[in-house]
């Protein structure tokens, strides 16, 4: 009898969960099989500590193939999947190809940003999802400051000063705690004009920071924030983001060149690729996180609705603390299909919540016991090495040194704005030159590029012929000639749209790195946010508008 074929699609806390509980029940008698675009998987409530330059960034990527000794990683974004045939299609990083059969199937897919109707947001914020838009963020922060502090021009040293935050959940909260220190640290080395101050904003439609916690832990970091200068707003948003500034929905216009979004997020477009039932956009499963009628299908995490037998009617929130357990879970019911152990329903019980708010100040309620201050400092950080899966001492290590010596305010140049658009179903991954979003020769492409030749041949000129790979977006090199230049600071405009309802859970909410991405097929030229990567890239850190492409 041969051995079971177990197919896990992303490394995210759920994936990630499932491939280790499997790997250590298996024990040679079940081939597991991990897809996923990068090869470790991103503790991401640390990822506002690499931002910051707290953490060094592969601190908080813990291996893959260090940790799963009995898994096979397969380096791919899963693009396609065949339930009738039980095959998944992948790409891997080079362009190619290639299926997996399975016989067990995890989607653990996480999820991406989410994106709002509001005009301007698209072209000019970022995510934070990712490393590469971590290390964006940190260069970015890097040089406005500098640019500041060399500027003789009032008004675009307010501009490149002013940081605009969207959305206060976990996410949005801590890297607005976490900058505005760094921002600080920063004005020591290069001091700013006189009367000059580095300028945050925190924008939340919700009518307090982090509403769905205990009224205690909010009203703790709402202190915090306002004593370091974080300018919190509540029941305000951002309207329109436009290339000079955002326009908030009180109608005040506010000059500023960095906009980090942290609005919420969406299931990976890959769940609904593949015609199953889908609940707000999730995968429909059972309590033991079974799709219906496909009872070798499984799925865990943002991608599925899973229901809260504790809450009936409800569904468990997009959330790591949420997506860790239900992994385990996944994974304990896989191995009961192939006849080992019992299968379990999904169950949780909240242990607490944790926010880092930098320094030695944080919001933490263990167990349900409300603390600030300190001690809520040292209970996150304990309560972060206990639950990372490797790079424990590297970790403390650097928060060691990180107390005793001063951050190096560097700008490494690594990641430009066009590589980490806001509108991209692989946050994990920056975009390079020379390799552009897949896409095929749908009827739409070819017929657009029929009328083009038609029009040229019209107006008597003879059509240029037409190159591989997108066409030259008019931010970058080589395209039209844009005021915002990638490599570039972010154009005065970093709107963020009205955010998302905060995420409930001691991480971001629905923040799951190494989920695998569905790349569907549609004209570059008629998908919102699509950005081609250019040729060499010019750099023009001295323009008075400003470059930009953001959380």
């Amino acid at each position: 009898m041969s051995r079971p074929r177990i197919v896990i699609v992303g490394a995210g806390f759920a994936g990630y969960r499932a491939a280790r509980t499997l790997s250590r029940m298996s024990r040679g008698k079940a081939d597991v099989t991990l897809i996923n675009p990068t090869d470790y998987f991103l503790y991401l409530p640390l990822l506002p500590q690499v931002a910051v330059g707290i953490l060094e960034p592969r601190r908080v990527a813990v291996s893959l193939s260090g940790t799963l000794r009995r898994v096979r990683l397969v380096l791919g974004e899963a693009d396609g999947i065949d339930m009738d045939a039980r095959t998944v299609h992948y790409t891997d990083p080079e362009g190619g190809e290639g299926t997996l059969g399975y016989d067990r199937l995890v989607l653990a897919v996480g999820s991406v940003n989410k994106l709002l109707p509001v005009p301007g947001v698209a072209e000019h914020a970022h995510g934070f999802r990712g490393l590469p838009e971590a290390l964006y963020l940190r260069d970015h922060v890097t040089r406005q400051i500098e640019l500041a502090a060399a500027t003789d021009d009032p008004g675009a040293c307010s501009a490149r000063c002013t940081f605009v935050v969207v959305g206060a959940g976990y996410t949005g909260t801590e890297v607005a705690a976490h900058g505005r220190m760094f921002t600080d640290s920063l004005v020591r080395g290069h001091p700013l004009r006189e009367g000059m101050r580095p300028r945050w904003m925190l924008l939340d439609i919700a009518p307090r920071v982090l509403p769905e916690m205990d009224e205690r832990l909010s009203d703790t970091a709402d202190r915090v924030l306002r004593q370091r200068g974080v300018e919190v707003r509540m029941g305000t948003s951002v309207k329109e983001a436009t290339h000079d500034g955002v326009l908030l929905t009180d109608g005040e216009f506010v000059r500023t060149r960095s906009l980090v979004w942290c609005v919420g997020v969406r299931p990976d477009p890959l769940v609904e690729s593949t015609g199953q039932p889908l609940e707000r956009g999730r995968l429909v499963v059972d309590p033991f996180l079974q799709m219906p009628g496909r009872p070798e299908v499984f799925a865990c995490g943002d991608a599925a609705a899973v229901p809260d037998l504790d809450n009936p009617g409800r569904l468990t929130p997009m959330t790591a603390q949420h997506a860790w357990r239900q992994g385990k879970v996944a994974a304990l019911n896989v191995a009961a299909s192939c006849g080992v152990g019992e299968r379990r329903p999904y169950r949780h019980r909240d242990l607490g919540f944790v926010v880092d708010l930098g320094g030695a100040q944080a919001a933490a309620d263990p167990f349900g016991v409300p603390l600030s201050g300190p001690v809520a400092g040292a209970v996150t950080r304990g309560y972060h090495l206990a639950a990372m899966p490797g790079n424990r001492v590297r970790v403390a290590a650097d928060w060691l040194l990180d107390a005793v010596l001063p951050r190096q305010s560097v700008q490494l140049g690594l990641v430009r704005s066009w590589s980490v658009p806001l509108d991209t179903a692989s946050p994990e991954l920056a975009r390079v030159p020379g390799r552009p979003e897949r896409r095929e020769e749908t009827d739409e492409n070819i017929t657009e590029i029929i009328d083009n030749t038609e029009k040229a041949q019209l107006a008597g000129a003879e059509p240029a012929p037409r190159r591989p790979g997108p066409e030259p977006a008019r931010n970058q090199p080589g395209g039209e000639p844009a005021r915002n230049q990638p490599g570039g600071e972010p154009a005065r405009n970093q709107p963020g749209g009205e955010p998302a309802r905060n995420r409930s859970g001691p991480e971001p909410a629905g923040n799951r790195p190494g989920s695998a991405r569905n790349r569907k097929k549609k004209p570059a030229a008629g998908r919102r946010g699509a950005h081609p990567a250019p040729g060499p890239v010019k750099r023009d850190d001295t323009s008075a508008e400003g470059d930009r492409g953001d959380s």
